[in-house]
Parts: structure tokens; sequence; C-alpha cells
């Protein structure tokens, strides 16, 4: 079970080739999920002008293209265990940072601050 960032979810739907080789290696090999907060950001950039693409495409490439699913069940453990993860401010990775660990997952994420506070987070 790997998990994927936000933005790794955007640069799939947008350019896979700008994807390390690690990361493309366990997207053909791994189950792939992400966090209900994932869409909730999605919004947040589509809304604040971040991002041009209406939120739904990402969503429905990931579902339909890479076999995407949405872990909903664990979403209020994640809020809860998020608490723990002070090493950042941002709620949004907190959250899908914490998803992610409750499930003993992998997250690729290009984001330095969760790859040296997460173990199991990957890039390159």
């Amino acid at each position: 079970m790997t998990y994927l960032d936000t933005h790794a979810l955007i640069w799939l739907y947008e350019d896979p080739a700008l994807m390390p080789p690690k990361v493309n290696a366990l997207l053909d090999s791994e189950e792939l999920w992400i966090s209900p907060m994932v869409a909730l950001e999605l919004q947040y950039l589509y809304e604040t002008g971040r991002i041009t693409v209406e939120p739904g495409l990402f969503l429905e490439n990931g579902y339909t293209n890479l076999g995407v699913t949405m872990d909903g069940p664990g979403a209020g453990a994640a809020i809860l265990w998020a608490r723990n993860l002070t090493w950042t401010r941002d709620p949004f990775d907190r959250i899908i940072t914490a998803q992610a660990s409750l499930n003993h997952a992998l997250l690729i994420t290009k984001d330095r601050t969760i790859r040296n506070n997460y173990e199991r987070a990957v890039w390159d």
C-alpha cells in the first residue's frame, strides 16, 4: 500500500515524466491510495488559483488511469493522529502523513519536510 501526496497526484496528471525512477517503480508495483485530505487540498489550491484544472479531473485520472483508491474509513483516526505531527503547521501535510502512517504505508512525496520526518516517505 502506497499513498500519494497531493502534488504527486497533480504531477501524474500533468506530466508523469516528472516522477523519479524509484517512484515510477512503486507506481507499477504498489496499490495506490490517497487520503480524503488530498481532495480537500486540491479544492483549496483551485479556489486560491494555485492550480487551474478542476480538482475532480485530478481525482478522476487517479481513479481511472492509476487505480487509486481514496481511504475513507481511517480519516477520523488520521485527524486525531495528526495532532502528534508537530513538525509541520500545514494541516494537509499532517493529515495526509498521518493517514499513511496509521496504515504503515509508503507516502510518495517530494516535500522535504515530510521526507525528513516520516521514515516511509519516498521520492528519489
